[in-house]
């Protein structure tokens, strides 16, 4: 089997023995997979995960105990879990205590020829989407989250902070909200984007003037942008963030006690409506790709998403 191995140092083999389903579980063949802004930082050491990264995956069921999945085109939760405690009994898999999560911790991810997961966690690909448009599923999720654990109204004053991957999804998602939103980022040419589906954006350098914000999104990737953000919000705000580094930090502690704030920890999202928004063509994905690479390449596709000013790139199997 093909895939990316990150062990300290990310490389590509031909030689790996195709994975064996579990009991629940489906295998799949890949199709596609993307890089997002976690697998880069596994490869700096987040989470300390060894094994094969990836977690954003188009494939097709090659087989699974539920006859129906098989010969389907899905996509996955990452996140599986004991099925025994407290937290699965209650839904939330994604704090089980015993959890795997696809390509980050415990559990071999997408950026391979085949991959297993529950069969619980797997939706089909609706038929009209695309494999390239399919794959964003997760990262709408996770953009839904937010609006999921904070109740933003019309009327609110939102700000995303972060022009790249994420950033340009969370903006679309939340913007259905319809609220007063700005997006804050540093590239014109992503910016661009949003300001195309006429939604407001300013240039990190041209936002000293702007604050006061009810609910700040960081979405930056960086400990400075998470303090950034925070300064935005007006007091008794909301900061959520999304971003996931090795190294936390930049939050100024003090105002957060003295404006209380509060701070949201957003991660894993709903995959059923993160579909539904990308068939109706209400999340606009196609102009997020910058490139896509064949799997023997996949070193080269990180060397790729690590360069500044990139958006999405692509790691393809067939």
């Amino acid at each position: 089997m093909r895939a990316l191995l990150f062990d300290g140092t990310l490389g590509y083999t031909d030689g790996l023995p195709e994975p064996s389903p579990q009991r629940g579980e489906a295998l799949m063949k890949v199709s596609m997979a993307g890089i997002c802004a976690t697998d880069l930082e596994i490869t700096r050491g987040y989470m300390d995960f060894s094994g094969i990264p990836g977690h954003e995956f188009v494939g097709t069921v090659i087989g699974a105990c539920s006859p129906e999945l098989v010969g389907r085109r899905v996509v996955g939760e990452i996140n599986s879990g004991c099925g025994r405690c407290g937290w699965c009994l209650k839904g939330e898999k994604e704090h089980c205590p015993d959890r795997t999560v696809l390509g980050i911790y415990r559990r071999d991810g997408a950026f391979a020829d085949y991959l297993t997961l529950p069969e619980e966690n797997l939706h089909p690909v609706p038929d009209g989407l695309e494999d390239h448009e399919a794959l964003f599923t997760e990262p709408v999720a996770a953009a839904l989250e937010i609006v999921e654990q904070c109740h933003i109204r019309p009327t609110s004053k939102v700000c995303v902070v972060g022009d790249g991957r994420l950033g340009l999804v969370v903006a679309q998602v939340i913007r259905l909200t319809g609220c007063s939103l700005t997006v804050v980022g540093k590239y014109r040419e992503k910016l661009a984007i949003l300001d195309g589906m006429g939604i407001e954006t300013r240039r990190l350098e041209d936002s000293s003037s702007i604050g006061g914000f009810d609910t700040v999104v960081d979405a930056t990737g960086t400990p400075s942008g998470t303090g950034f953000s925070s300064s935005l919000l007006r007091p008794g705000g909301t900061l959520v963030v999304k971003t996931t580094v090795k190294e936390g930090g930049g939050i100024e502690m003090g105002r957060v006690v003295v404006d209380e704030l509060k701070i949201v920890g957003s991660r894993c999202g709903p995959f059923v409506p993160a579909l539904r928004l990308l068939s109706a063509g209400l999340v606009r994905v196609g102009p997020l790709v910058s490139s896509v690479f064949p799997i023997e390449r996949g070193v080269d596709a990180f060397k790729e998403a690590e360069k500044k000013g990139v958006l999405k790139v692509l790691i393809r199997m067939d």
